[in-house]
């Protein structure tokens, strides 16, 4: 539980269940995004925001998110007296393809049944739901 724990972003975003996380990447889908879109195949495994700093080939410059919990000193912005705020607002162009437009979802789930219920009972779900695709769940493969 504890790693599930450090692996949920500030966001609410449940990386450990994100394809791109390190202990979820398939050699297929890193060959994929080395193909198109050019990342080197060394560059495409994530650990997690939070032991990245925020960084990643796709967010190079930071996440501003994640810098606005650690300087609140919260944990989730669902903690945040000013929860919600425009750093949660979806994305809308290829919104299909991010899980980046649950995340206010997941933190309200969050908010009402706790984070380690989240985490063992829904943690995911929406992904599945939202996404409705063999890479919803983590590991390339559909429930």
């Amino acid at each position: 539980m504890k790693d599930k724990k450090a692996l949920t972003a500030p966001c609410g975003l449940d990386c450990f269940n994100c394809d791109i996380h390190e202990s979820n990447l398939t050699d297929e889908l890193a060959e994929l995004i080395h193909v198109q879109r050019g990342v080197p195949k060394d560059e495409i495994a994530c650990k997690g925001c939070r032991q990245q700093d925020g960084k990643h080939y796709h967010l190079p410059q930071g996440c501003a998110t994640l810098d606005c919990a650690k300087a609140k000193g919260v944990q989730l912005c669902c903690d945040c007296n000013e929860f919600p705020c425009a750093y949660l607002a979806p994305i809308a162009d290829m919104a299909a393809h991010y899980p980046h437009n649950i995340k206010s979802y997941n933190l309200c789930r969050i908010k009402k049944v706790g984070l380690e219920r989240w985490i063992e009972e829904e943690a995911g779900q929406m992904r599945k739901k939202y996404f409705g695709c063999k890479f919803a769940m983590g590991k390339g493969q559909a429930d």
